[in-house]
């Protein structure tokens, strides 16, 4: 029987490491650094204002029982199909799923790094047997934005923005930096917002494009009736005439299920044309945020709490009660200055795998079995989620599954996506 061990135990591991036991696997290993199996980045969170930004009826772990996860909401929350659970209770579900389990699914805590020929090695000397090896790294954390020294801001700069109680010592005169203005500002901002902050937030990025929010009840699912175009730009026109006819929500929709074929049929130039002028608007209308998440961030718009700004950080240093930023607005040559009292990185996740700085990710580089994508926005793999090495090659040894596939499949960072890359995956090696 192949020995299979996974590396990572957030929502991707976990799943994958759940389907594996689906398919025939007689026992997993499941190796975790750092946080609590089954969680992750995304569902470590100890705070019920951070929701899910899907409803229930998509979050199952199993694609042949979408019921699963709903059932199991309604009996530990009396949760319905539309809801949106707090990000805590759906990390409970998954660890729970890893607790039923029992021995089939062996968790072993510790850092990988490296990939032999006997399976994986841990910092700490301790070797892992495994025949067959899944990355499942998830997000890394944000990148420093240019403009920001951390060393010399100090406690001004937060590095991570789900760390510690982010509103300490601040009051109704301060006001907060986000650098960013994706899902990540907004779980910053009903943070401070739930634990007393009444002072101003102010949410920066270049283009200054927040997240919409879900309608109340969420359409449901129909592939257009016609084949879209491949280009950018005639794609861009055809959404933009189906929101003028069906609404906004609904339009983005009918992508769903095309998604991911759209963008294998796209050349490299329109995949990058894609990345470089209508990412930040996919974004912010695929990944949007439940209603009641959008109801909070338009009241503290409405209350003047919060803002939203459009330019470029340009600097930012210690200044005498805070820190002085300055930013130019964007179509302006202007430079603009703001006394914060506090910076905190929204960025969102790190992209590039060269960058990040993951130890075993840059062992897997040294030793070419990996090789980033051609966008540069994650790991390289095949149609069967096989990592593509420095020579061309599909290994048969080494998948890859979650966020860092980007590069191949674009959507891959929803569970209904993860989930069917951890069917198949597991359908392969157990074959």
């Amino acid at each position: 029987m192949t020995r299979t061990a996974v590396i990572g135990a957030g929502a991707s591991g976990t799943l994958q490491a759940l389907h594996l036991l689906r398919a025939g696997a007689e026992q997993v290993t499941l190796i975790e650094r750092a946080r609590a199996p089954g969680r992750g980045v995304a569902y470590s969170t100890g705070r019920p204002e951070h929701l899910l930004n899907v409803p229930a009826r998509r979050m199952s772990a199993y694609g042949d029982d979408p019921g699963h996860f709903t059932r199991w909401f309604a009996a530990r929350a009396g949760g319905g199909d539309e809801d949106f659970a707090p990000r805590m209770l759906y990390g409970d579900y998954l660890s729970g799923l890893l607790a039923a389990a029992g021995d089939r699914i062996a968790i072993v805590r510790g850092e990988a790094v490296g990939i032999d020929g006997e399976g994986v090695r841990l910092a700490d000397g301790r070797p892992v047997a495994a025949d067959a090896i899944i990355l499942a790294p998830g997000n890394f954390t944000p990148a420093t934005p240019p403009g920001i020294d951390p060393e010399s801001l100090g406690a001004l700069w937060i590095e991570d923005p789900w760390a510690g109680d982010l509103a300490e010592g601040l009051g109704a005169r301060d006001i907060v930096l986000l650098v960013g203005t994706g899902l990540t500002a907004v779980d910053v901002a009903l943070t401070l917002d739930a634990t007393g902050y009444n002072g101003r937030i102010v949410a920066l990025s270049r283009r200054g494009l927040a997240p919409r929010a879900h309608g109340l009840a969420e359409p449901l699912v129909t592939p257009p009736a016609e084949p879209l175009p491949s280009r950018c730009v005639a794609l861009l026109r055809h959404v933009r005439a189906r929101a003028q006819e069906i609404g906004w929500h609904h339009a983005v929709h009918e992508l769903r299920p095309v998604t991911q074929p759209l963008w294998a049929g796209a050349s490299r130039a329109e995949r990058r044309r894609f990345l470089r002028h209508l990412r930040p608007w996919w974004d912010v209308h695929r990944h949007r945020v439940a209603p009641a998440v959008g109801a909070r961030i338009a009241a503290m718009q409405a209350e003047a709490r919060l803002a939203v700004a459009a330019g470029k950080l340009v600097s930012a240093a210690p200044a005498e009660g805070g820190a002085l930023v300055r930013f130019r607005v964007r179509g302006s040559d202007a430079v603009e200055a703001l006394r914060v009292a506090r910076i905190v990185n929204c960025t969102g996740p790190e992209l590039d795998i060269v960058r990040a700085g993951d130890p075993l990710l840059s062992a897997l580089l040294g030793a070419g079995k990996i090789r980033p994508d051609p966008l540069a926005i994650g790991i390289d793999v095949d149609g069967e989620c096989r990592a593509i090495g420095v020579d061309g090659r599909p290994s048969e040894r080494l998948s890859v599954i979650g966020p860092v596939t980007r590069g191949t499949f674009w959507e891959s960072v929803a569970v209904p996506d993860i989930r069917g890359q951890a069917e198949r995956v597991a359908a392969r090696l157990t074959a």
